[in-house]
């Protein structure tokens, strides 16, 4: 996959309560063995999400080269981009940095302090960011 969010942190996202409300340019894969170097991108021409009362359904339109028509949203695995993870942080966002061999994303913890979250590409370093904030979030929230 390059350099993009890896399937490993999209799960640890939606693991520490991040929540998915499909729209056009989103990217995901199908976590299926042998499809999952394949990212597919929601476009109302190609691929659309369906609202039924049962759940959403990801839906592939003119797809007559293969089997796949839908899918179930819970089936698959959103892989946000660089610009959501860090519209995602809001105001605790408070810089990128440039590392040699990667990048670092700096946010304001809840008690004021700054903390730094490293990797290899920017996209993944905003993930690993919102996680620590999300996982935050909820253990406030038990302890509460």
């Amino acid at each position: 996959m390059g350099d993009m969010l890896t399937i490993e942190l999209a799960r640890r996202l939606t693991d520490a309560g991040l929540t998915w409300e499909p729209v056009s340019g989103d990217r995901f894969v199908v976590p299926v063995k042998g499809m999952e170097e394949d990212v597919f991108v929601i476009s109302e021409i190609t691929v659309d999400v369906h609202h039924f009362s049962t759940g959403d359904v990801i839906g592939f339109n003119g797809t007559t080269e293969w089997a796949l028509d839908s899918v179930e949203q819970d089936k698959v695995v959103w892989l946000p981009r660089e610009d959501q993870l860090r519209d995602l942080l809001g105001d605790a966002f408070v810089a990128l940095e440039q590392l040699e061999g990667g990048y670092a994303v700096s946010v304001r913890a809840p008690s004021g302090a700054v903390e730094r979250h490293a990797d290899i590409d920017a996209e993944r370093a905003y993930a690993r960011a919102l996680i620590a904030r999300l996982e935050a979030a909820a253990a406030r929230d038990e302890s509460a």
